[in-house]
């Protein structure tokens, strides 16, 4: 369930420059990995062979595909907003994202975030989120940047 409900633009803009919430902790594991490696045909060995990755990787063992971090993105967003009133909601681009710390298989992340900026265009939120990527027991994030949405409520 989501920690914040919203079902207008005006509701979301009072979440203006405020955090939105911390996700639930998601282990990202090897079968995940092998998954997402399966899925973007990219089975570079760094990502899905365990027993090389002991011996020949700086972190001993197989880390997450910077992209599949990226991709967990929707999922986690969830758990922060809801939407009521809404026609669609269209991912529109990403700003400043930067991976930061390989993700090691094994280890959990979650995703914290706040409303960075709302613009209504006609009737449309244009919604920037920025956000980071927590590795637990990591200084460092996965990946941070600002994700930006339309809204595209009810009138």
């Amino acid at each position: 369930m989501a920690q914040i409900t919203v079902n207008s633009y005006d509701e979301f803009a009072t979440y203006l420059g405020k955090e939105l919430g911390k996700s639930e902790w998601l282990e990202v594991n090897q079968e995940r990995i092998n998954l997402f490696a399966d899925a973007t045909l990219d089975h570079q060995w760094i990502h899905v062979d365990t027993e090389r990755a002991k011996v020949e990787s700086p972190y001993k063992s197989t880390i997450a595909h910077g992209y599949l971090t990226l991709s967990l993105l929707p999922y986690l967003y969830q758990q922060l907003v809801a939407a009521n009133n809404l026609k669609m909601l269209v991912n529109y681009g990403m700003d400043k994202m930067k991976f930061g710390t390989p993700v090691i298989a094994g280890k959990r992340v979650r995703l914290t975030a706040s409303l960075y900026n709302i613009t209504n265009l006609r009737g449309t939120a244009k919604v920037e989120i920025k956000f980071k990527l927590e590795i637990e027991d990591e200084k460092k994030p996965a990946l941070e940047g600002i994700a930006t949405f339309l809204y595209m409520f009810e009138n």
